[in-house]
């Protein structure tokens, strides 16, 4: 979106908005936002009083390209510099030591920091204008907790508009976001890389450039946004059913009688369901178009909605993620469905 078609005074609106305490939605390469000042503790409350989301779950700090994270971070190590040199701004976000200065509101409670800087056009006219640059914005995603997250205005609008208790007070429209699934995020608040949420930046191209694979989560790892089990979830049950068995374990359901939305990218067989949707076969594609295709099988209110799995490879690292957690308890649907 070139400078010239921003809607310049929605932002600073917006902009202006943040200043005061508000809540803001904003669109970022990823998902939507929902934003605060991540300074102000009351407002940054706000945000998980608006999702229903628990108080110790930490939150994402959106920073515009030109901010100082030293004001934000205790130090920033050289690989943290190599990783923010060659990803942002983008989807990636980095855990560091949070400066002492910042309420620890956004980390949930813990000694850690979540930073990141967008790539949209959009975010970053938001960033820079508020406090003119030198704020941070505080944004899980812009949809109540635990639900699949929005990725185009009218899903913000779908998930708070009827809701007469949100605190949601604007929401920027800037198309639909291009990733698709949130950022990836890397722990580097303890001396070594950690791979926290897989996402559109891959785990090789971290080690691309700091010479080392990222290791995985380990006990001492700090709590990320987005990394519980149960996640990125629609109303509907999903189920995750390999190709083989696809086929089968869809007519079964449809002999018990039970209601099936389904999503493929591979099979070309299609059973008579409630509604199929093929979902393209590259992974860059398929996360793009995933949390619109879960919310369109959502309002078809099947009994359940079986998704093909995807393929194993690094490269789907991401849409496996969030589709795991979305399908969080696929056995114990299956059986109960299965069940006459």
């Amino acid at each position: 979106m070139p400078e010239e078609k921003l809607d310049w005074p929605a932002i600073r609106d917006a902009a202006r908005r943040l200043e005061q305490g508000e809540l803001v939605a904003f669109p970022t390469e990823t998902v939507y936002g929902l934003g605060a000042d991540a300074e102000n503790p009351a407002a940054v409350a706000n945000i998980y009083a608006a999702k229903g989301r628990p108080s110790n779950h930490p939150v994402i700090v959106h920073l515009a390209p030109e901010a100082d994270l030293s004001y934000w971070a205790q130090s920033v190590s050289s690989d943290a510099q190599k990783l923010i040199g060659a990803f942002w701004p983008g989807p990636l976000t980095l855990i560091l030591k949070r400066a002492a200065h910042i309420p620890d509101t956004v980390s949930g409670g813990q000694d850690s920091i979540g930073l990141r800087c967008p790539s949209h056009p959009v975010a970053q006219a938001l960033l820079r204008t508020f406090k003119d640059g030198k704020g941070g914005v505080a944004a899980p995603s812009a949809n109540k907790f635990g639900h699949v997250s929005p990725t185009t205005a009218e899903h913000v609008r779908n998930e708070f508009g009827n809701d007469a208790n949100s605190l949601l007070t604007c929401i920027l429209d800037g198309g639909q976001s291009d990733v698709g699934i949130e950022s990836t995020i890397v722990d580097m608040s303890r001396g070594h890389a950690v791979l926290l949420r897989p996402g559109h930046i891959s785990a090789a191209q971290i080690a691309e450039v700091i010479g080392s694979v990222p290791a995985l989560p380990d006990q001492g790892a700090p709590r990320a946004s987005g990394t519980l089990e149960a996640h990125y979830a629609p109303r509907t049950p999903v189920v995750l059913v390999d190709g083989e068995h696809l086929l089968a374990v869809v007519q079964k359901l449809i002999t018990r009688g039970r209601s099936v939305a389904m999503m493929q990218h591979a099979a070309d067989a299609i059973p008579p369901v409630a509604a199929n949707m093929r979902l393209p076969n590259t992974p860059g594609d398929y996360a793009h178009d995933l949390y619109a295709a879960l919310r369109a099988m959502d309002e078809v209110h099947a009994d359940v909605i079986i998704v093909q799995t995807p393929p194993a490879d690094a490269a789907w690292s991401g849409v496996n993620d969030r589709l795991r957690r979305a399908a969080h308890d696929s056995l114990g649907v299956l059986q109960q469905l299965s069940q006459d």
